[in-house]
């Protein structure tokens, strides 16, 4: 028993010191690139190259949540295909460590880098992401708030359609116009505000208001210094849409996915967005099962080059999957779940499959 502790323990150092030097290898390669990006942007207005290294750095954790997975497929391979050309790997089967067991020992390591993809996905990526969005949007004199269109940010609240030209961080927003309708969805009035400034709990202060009202018979306008407005729209709603759907916390994703819902918009996307953040962690699993059977074919598939190679086609497979998945699922509004696991359920049939070959022959 203490022998096969001791070998499951050696086992586990040296997949985690694979997949660890892949990601650390895999981070420089994507950073240098994103820098490169970067660097068109640098020279305008305040953004320099200081800056564009920071929006980089800052961009890290996002590329580490992204990449455990992709890390643990071609580190475990490489790890298990070193032990295999070794003879280590059969002289650990002999000593008694069955496939069940060193799948389950496998299986600790993705439990481990499970947690350590979920805490990045939960803690780190969603701050990181909006502080270098935020500090990129300054630099650069841009609206801190998403919208894609010219016209600024669209939002729906209940009856309203509400219009921000540029939401800042510091919970300030400019340009803001309210189209209020009716029941019957005919347009009530049009409130036009030079500024507006949040007040807890669920507050904002416009300022130079201009409100336009429309009656059956005539329509009047209204001017104030200021005026109260409730609305269900806050910062922290609004400073969720500086993050991509799959880079935001659980909870930021299930409180605007239900704002979407109960406003009556689509929600597919935040929807798909939600489940992959549950199940993404545990891909993990399925990509050291992935690369055992490649360990046990270590006389039959090739050299561990090849298998490398292998590893990182698997690798971008699994990564184009799960983009298209989720796109195909928001335009032919598939099942969230289905979208969302239909890649990983795939590599673990796949897994299983050759897992179940190799043991055969």
């Amino acid at each position: 028993m203490f022998k096969a502790n001791t070998h499951q323990r050696y086992l586990m150092r040296e997949v985690l010191a694979a997949v660890f030097l892949v990601l650390l290898a895999f981070l420089a390669l994507f950073s240098f690139f994103n820098f490169v990006d970067e660097l068109r942007n640098v020279g305008r207005a305040d953004y320099t190259a200081g800056r564009a290294a920071l929006f980089v750095a800052l961009g890290l954790p996002g590329l580490i949540y992204e990449l455990i997975p992709i890390a643990a497929l071609i580190g475990t391979l490489y790890a298990l295909s070193t032990l295999a050309r070794h003879s280590e790997l059969t002289v650990l089967r002999a000593s008694g460590l069955a496939t069940s067991d060193l799948l389950m020992t496998l299986f600790r390591v993705a439990a481990l880098l499970a947690l350590l993809t979920f805490v990045f996905g939960e803690v780190l990526v969603p701050f990181s992401e909006r502080l270098a969005q935020e500090i990129k949007a300054k630099a650069l004199s841009k609206v801190i708030a998403r919208s894609g269109l010219q016209s600024g940010l669209w939002i729906k609240d209940g009856r309203s359609f509400i219009n921000i030209r540029k939401a800042n961080s510091d919970a300030t927003l400019e340009g803001v116009r309210i189209y209020r309708f009716t029941a019957d969805n005919t347009l009530e009035s049009v409130t036009d505000a030079r500024e507006a400034t949040f007040q807890l709990p669920d507050r904002w202060l416009l300022k130079g208001v201009v409100r336009t009202v429309l009656d059956a018979d005539a329509s009047r306008v209204e001017s104030s210094d200021s005026m109260d407005w409730h609305s269900a729209v806050n910062p922290d709603l609004l400073a969720i849409l500086t993050v991509a759907p799959e880079r935001m916390s659980l909870y930021g994703l299930f409180n605007y996915t239900r704002h979407l819902v109960e406003n009556k918009q689509k929600a597919e996307r935040y929807q798909i967005a939600l489940w992959k953040k549950l199940v993404y962690p545990l891909t993990a699993l399925v990509m050291v099962a992935l690369a055992l059977p490649f360990g046990y074919s270590h006389d039959r598939v090739g050299g561990v080059s090849l298998k490398i190679f292998a590893g990182v086609m698997l690798g971008i497979l699994f990564y184009a999957l799960n983009g298209l998945f989720s796109n195909l699922g928001v335009i032919n509004s598939w099942p969230p779940f289905a979208s969302a696991t239909a890649p990983a359920a795939l590599f673990l049939v796949t897994a299983m499959g050759m897992l179940w070959w190799v043991e055969r022959r």
